[in-house]
């Protein structure tokens, strides 16, 4: 069918190749993290897979997003106009509801071939049965999925480099980027936190398959400094015992990758103690901030949320019979640990029940490819040797969606890049994927459709505002309400009166 590594290639390539130089690091001096989409078409009509003759699919990137920042809460618009979170992971999964958005309205239209079939319901839409949707991210996603055991190998001892990352702390704060292994880690004094910074020539990382214990090598491109502040991880007394006993006889586990991002209040904190009790695990967690706290839950978190809601949020589902979900998680070469992505993905909502009709905890399908992201701050790391300067994480995102109009959309600090404080407010100062934008494009599809074919959800009352739109979609609002309830009461919301714009 496909591999890991198939899947890692093709977003590569498409970053090389589709993605312009606007917004890309600087070389030798900047690093970013990368996400993708990939639709993959099984003919359904085609012969079942075995050894002999694999079946053949069709693999296409359909949303993109690069970016290692997010803003502060004192820089949140009430508009909608800016870019509250603009990790990877997430402008990836809005460039992906733009092509939702771009897809619904081919197949509401009937102009031409659409991922979306009719559903039995009036009105709605259905995913096509021989499609499914892959997520591909260059690096852990921050929070939970990051906190990774480091091992020690006898014939490969760790070689701990400390520093006081505390004492400058004019520093942003892992510049609003989580390190899962060496790429969020804060790279730079922008860690608040006093962390342990190590060398780790060719470690492997602990890959855990029912119960298995596995070894994969970072290679001697992942052997560079592994950044100060990362995730900051949660190991519980309980969690290194289990973590222990299936670690190979010749290691043991010394310290855990750290993660910037913050338990959310409500939870349980870290226990910063040195060492592998630092971190708690299984917690939900926020962005960092530079001086300045964010309302931005962990991508980890994130992830976790979208395998049960799906990814197309609640706008979207006024027009969806099911929610649309990913069917695999692929993370590129770098310190990984297969239990704690389940654990962070999947795990901590396994037990989550009684949801509304047509939505589920996701049987998540996880796995590594072997490939490293070249512009990884790993890989930029190896290259750059004696380069003056320190390296730092890009400041600009780039959003890339399959639609044919502005597929595009390069930002810094929540904006288009270039926006200057005069324009801010304007019509040219929004991304495309900020939530106004976002928005008006579901009004945009609702203008083409005639009214008495909208779903029952858009008719029965007069709706005005974003917020009353996403409240209006009653069947994704109680199952996230059940979700909450049960898994993630320490959720932090967004105040109502951020989403009142028109």
């Amino acid at each position: 069918m496909w591999t890991a590594d198939e899947i890692a290639l093709l977003c590569y390539e498409h970053y090389g190749i589709r993605l312009p130089k606007k917004g890309k690091p600087e070389p030798n001096h900047e690093w970013t993290l990368l996400a993708a989409v990939v639709k993959i078409h099984s003919p359904a009509d085609q012969d079942c897979d075995t050894p002999d003759k694999p079946a053949q699919v069709t693999k296409e990137v359909v949303s993109m997003g690069t970016g290692t920042k997010c803003i502060g809460q004192s820089k949140m618009r009430k508009s909608g106009d800016i870019l509250n979170d603009s990790h990877a992971e997430v402008i990836a999964r809005r460039s992906f509801q733009r092509y939702l958005l771009h897809q619904l309205q081919l197949a509401a239209t009937l102009k031409e071939d659409s991922i979306f079939v009719p559903g039995t319901q009036k009105g709605l839409w259905k995913l096509r049965r021989d499609l499914i949707f892959v997520f591909f991210s260059s690096h852990t996603p921050c929070g939970d999925a990051s906190i990774i055991p480091m091992l020690e190998f006898e014939d490969q001892p760790c070689c701990p480099v400390i520093r006081d990352w505390a004492s400058n702390s004019s520093v942003e704060a892992s510049s609003n980027l989580e390190a899962p292994g060496n790429e969020r880690k804060c790279e730079d004094p922008d860690s608040p936190v006093t962390k342990k910074m190590r060398l780790e020539p060719v470690t492997a990382a602990r890959e855990v398959t029912n119960g298995a214990a596995h070894h994969q090598s970072f290679g001697k491109q992942e052997s560079g400094p592994v950044s100060p502040g990362i995730n900051n991880c949660n190991l519980t007394v309980e969690g290194l015992a289990a973590v222990s006993r299936i670690a190979p006889g010749s290691a043991k586990v010394i310290d855990v990758y750290r993660t910037g991002a913050k338990c959310v209040p409500g939870e349980a904190g870290d226990s910063g103690k040195p060492g592998a009790l630092f971190h708690q695990v299984g917690l939900l967690r926020v962005k960092p901030g530079r001086g300045d706290r964010t309302h931005s839950m962990s991508c980890s978190d994130k992830m976790a949320r979208w395998n049960v809601l799906g990814c197309q949020g609640a706008l979207l589902m006024h027009f969806l019979e099911e929610p649309i979900y990913l069917s695999a998680v692929v993370i590129g070469k770098c310190p990984y640990s297969q239990e704690a992505m389940q654990r962070a993905l999947t795990g901590r909502c396994q037990n989550v029940s009684a949801l509304p009709k047509g939505f589920g905890v996701q049987e998540l399908k996880i796995l590594q490819s072997d490939l490293l992201f070249e512009q990884s701050r790993c890989a930029v790391q190896a290259k750059r040797a004696d380069s003056p300067g320190r390296l730092v994480p890009c400041g600009a995102a780039i959003s890339w969606s399959a639609v044919p109009e502005q597929p595009l959309d390069v930002t810094a600090n929540g904006f288009p890049q270039g926006t200057t404080k005069k324009t801010i407010g304007s019509l040219q100062a929004r991304s495309q994927i900020s939530k106004v934008e976002l928005f008006r494009s579901f009004q945009k599809l609702l203008s083409r459709i005639a009214r008495d074919k909208w779903p029952d959800s858009l008719r029965v009352q007069k709706l005005d505002t974003y917020q009353d739109y996403k409240e209006a979609a009653s069947s994704y609002q109680e199952a996230w309400s059940t979700l909450r309830k049960q898994a993630f009461g320490s959720w932090i919301r967004n105040p109502p009166d951020y989403h009142q714009f028109k």
